[in-house]
């Protein structure tokens, strides 16, 4: 992983970044720099900045650029899914109301803006646009899939590389581009990280349903509760056309007993295993289009961190 000091180093800049004369936009900045968090994006951004040699400057621009453009996000899905909580404390929206999450959001992606323009890479605007484009899409399309009922493991893959694996990949090709690598090398990091980021959601969403409840510090059962059909239920109600399973998704896991019977059913019908053996083949194709590189201490902690995927209970 990253030493402490390169970590510290990144908060700093992100509170800069942050900044503002305004009182509740400050306030919310602060909150989201104590608050922490697993910074997955600007760790990927930061290793493959020593992984290829990228300007230091460079390679944090691209970090605190993802991380401001994952954070605004994360203020609006707040405020849109009515949650009470972020992080273990209460939910911008609810503290300082929704005008002010709303607009400290875009407040944030104002400084992305700052931030691109900074770069001077135009290609890496392009990259950014892409991916903010795509997190949108991934979002709207999760509720669409949902309202409609229009399940389907294609729309799922999109869906997840949308929500989480496109803006790993503007991390990690991002610096290759500020770094002034070659497309084939570019490409490679894009792949690694778009295989990452499935890995990634793929066990988010296992442990949604399968994981335990006291570890992940909330019930289990949340996506089904959304109508959210993650890929062991699609195994069931797509694949194996389970009726029992649609019914318990179709209802949102409403009824009592629904998400302890859906959970047995995933188990009944090995969607547990195969969900766990899918998890391992992204991490297998993520790990693949690291070789291209040449071993160093920085490849080894990205392929640390996927190889985590494998395993993680959290």
């Amino acid at each position: 992983m990253l030493p402490a000091v390169e970590l510290e180093a990144f908060e700093a800049a992100l509170a800069a970044e942050l900044r503002s004369d305004v009182g509740f936009i400050q306030a919310i900045g602060d909150e989201l720099v104590s608050a922490g968090g697993k910074r997955l994006r600007p760790t990927l951004a930061l290793l493959t900045g020593r992984l290829t040699g990228c300007d230091p400057q460079l390679a944090t621009t691209a970090a605190l650029a993802v991380e401001l453009l994952h954070s605004a996000s994360l203020l609006h899905d707040d405020l849109i899914d009515d949650a009470a909580t972020r992080r273990g404390t209460q939910s911008a929206f609810l503290r300082y109301g929704n005008v002010v999450s709303v607009m400290s959001g875009d407040f944030m992606l104002a400084r992305v803006l700052g931030l691109l323009a900074r770069s001077g890479s135009e290609q890496f605007i392009r990259l950014m646009a892409h991916a903010a484009a795509a997190l949108c899409e991934g979002e709207v399309l999760q509720f669409q899939t949902a309202t409609l009922q229009d399940w389907s493991f294609a729309g799922y893959r999109r869906i997840i590389e949308g929500k989480t694996a496109e803006l790993l990949a503007a991390a990690t090709e991002g610096v290759g581009v500020l770094a002034g690598l070659d497309e084939d090398l570019c490409a490679a990091l894009r792949r690694f990280a778009l295989a990452y980021g499935r890995a990634f959601q793929l066990r988010d969403d296992y442990l949604d349903l399968l994981g335990d409840a006291a570890q992940l510090g909330k019930p289990v059962g949340g996506d089904l509760k959304e109508g959210k059909a993650t890929y062991p239920v699609l195994l069931l109600v797509v694949e194996a056309g389970n009726e029992e399973a649609r019914t318990i998704l179709m209802r949102h896991g409403g009824s009592d007993g629904d998400i302890e019977r859906m959970i047995a059913l995933v188990r009944e019908h090995g969607a547990d295993r195969r969900t766990l053996e899918l998890i391992s083949q992204e991490v297998d194709s993520a790990l693949a289009e690291l070789a291209v590189f040449p071993a160093s201490d920085a490849r080894d902690a990205l392929a640390a961190l996927v190889e985590r995927e494998r395993t993680r209970l959290l």
